[in-house]
């Protein structure tokens, strides 16, 4: 699914990451990770959110924000920063964290 954001500026936070695990059941991971976006969702200057995973356990997140002020409180979120945790500990094998700045931004739909 493909957020709707505004016309730009706007900001996005982009999370490419690689699991340690992945199992065909819906392990503790997919259901944090259910719940970080669902939080996410109610936090103020958030947009939208478009995320991708392989069977492999390589991903993608892109979350999309008004402000940098925005990224900062849901980064420093205590209920995030205990999924962050997790992620570093558990989860996660490598990942890299991009923030940008959404100058322009195009649509296509049939």
């Amino acid at each position: 699914m493909l957020a709707k954001t505004p016309e730009p500026p706007y900001y996005s936070v982009i999370l490419a990451s690689e699991r340690t695990e992945v199992t065909p059941q819906r392990s503790a991971y997919e259901i944090m990770a259910s719940q970080m976006l669902d939080m996410a969702a109610r936090q103020p200057g958030y947009l939208g959110v478009e995320t991708i995973e392989n069977e492999l356990g390589h991903g993608i997140t892109v979350s999309y924000w008004e402000s940098l002020e925005a990224i900062k409180a849901w980064r420093d979120h205590v209920d995030h920063q205990a999924a962050q945790k997790l992620g570093k500990e558990v989860w996660y094998k490598a990942y890299t964290l991009r923030i940008a700045k959404v100058e322009r931004a195009y649509e296509f739909e049939k």
